[in-house]
């Protein structure tokens, strides 16, 4: 965030270049900053219920509940996050405009927000992106820069396309965190309503904006609770970084199907917050992903993308034992195309 949007006690500083590091706030201010943002976000995202499945449950002789995002706004978790730091941010700072770089979701998210709060969005997405992503955010009124990943970064992108526009980050700013955690309030708060205390939490993850800003609400109410963060195979830079203990970085920015997901390390926030955290990190392929995908489609009647469904690919695909226990899965997206979905469906 720029000094003038600060607020002391919720703000990450930004990086200390010669340390590479950041100061976080507390969890009581953690906390805070995720009750604000829930109030915040109200008026403007659905609140996504919990379901269940016998069959799922007697395939994987444990009890799962799973948190379809891919019924958010804008088809999945990230417009939680872009309506999160666009409302936070001052008049002035809006008026000039926001900046984005994102493979689909986190531009689709942008778009909404700024559609619905008057705010010009120009956002920078790979020239290769899901079409559906692609019409869709320009359908809700963004202007697009469309960039080849293979010859460009993203951040060169932005130097070049950002201007005096203020750069919303997909997964390295704390507004967007936090607005992503309420998804995870809402967990909490469902499974303590039933009366059920999970035992495991999977989360697709990708920069780790989800898996951060969840895990801090899950963990407030649940405190045994193991959590996996969930990749597609080659870009497992998430367990391999836990495994390292520092930030690993993937040696390709492109290839896989859950391109929801594929980044290139985990983001230095969500790190910070989350590499004394988590337990471990699962890597699913590109099949397992699509079986999913699959199994969604046919058992829950839900339409999920190949990123959103890795979660439940893992439990599925057999990463996990579950046998006993009680897991809370992730659905982040379903923002897919349909001749991809088409083609699942037919397999």
């Amino acid at each position: 965030m720029e000094p003038e949007t600060m607020k002391p006690e919720t703000v990450i500083p930004e990086t200390v270049p010669s340390e590479g590091r950041v100061t976080l706030p507390n969890d009581r201010a953690l906390q805070a900053a995720l009750s604000a943002a829930a109030e915040r976000l109200r008026p403007h995202i659905i609140r996504t219920g919990l379901l269940t499945s016998e069959r799922l449950d007697q395939r994987l002789g444990g009890r799962v509940f799973l948190k379809p995002e891919n019924l958010q706004v804008t088809g999945s978790f990230k417009a939680r996050g872009a309506m999160n730091a666009l409302l936070n941010l001052p008049e002035r700072v809006r008026a000039r405009g926001v900046f984005a770089y994102s493979s689909g979701n986190h531009a689709q998210g942008l778009a909404r927000a700024a559609q619905r709060l008057g705010v010009a969005a120009r956002i920078a997405m790979p020239q290769d992106a899901p079409r559906l992503k692609i019409e869709r955010t320009r359908a809700l009124g963004a202007e697009l820069v469309l960039y080849d990943w293979l010859s460009e970064t993203r951040e060169a992108v932005a130097a070049r396309e950002q201007g005096d526009r203020h750069l919303i980050k997909p997964y390295d700013d704390f507004d967007v965190i936090m607005g992503q955690g309420t998804a995870g309030l809402e967990m909490a708060e469902d499974m303590t309503r039933l009366g059920v205390r999970p035992d495991l939490y999977l989360c697709c993850t990708g920069g780790g904006g989800l898996l951060a800003g969840t895990t801090l609400a899950l963990a407030a109410q649940f405190s045994e609770l193991d959590v996996y963060a969930v990749e597609p195979e080659g870009f497992d830079d998430w367990a391999r970084s836990l495994r390292s203990g520092r930030r690993e970085h993937n040696a390709k920015l492109g290839g896989s199907l859950c391109d929801a997901i594929v980044t290139p390390s985990p983001g230095l926030l969500p790190w910070e917050l989350m590499q004394n955290r988590l337990t471990a990190g699962l890597a699913v392929s590109d099949a397992e992903a699509l079986a999913a995908v699959r199994w969604a489609a046919q058992e829950l009647k839900l339409v999920l993308e190949p990123g959103g469904a890795v979660a439940l690919a893992a439990l599925l695909s057999g990463k996990l034992e579950l046998a006993g226990r009680t897991a809370l899965v992730m659905l982040s997206g379903g923002n897919i195309d349909p001749a991809l979905l088409q083609s699942v469906l037919n397999a």
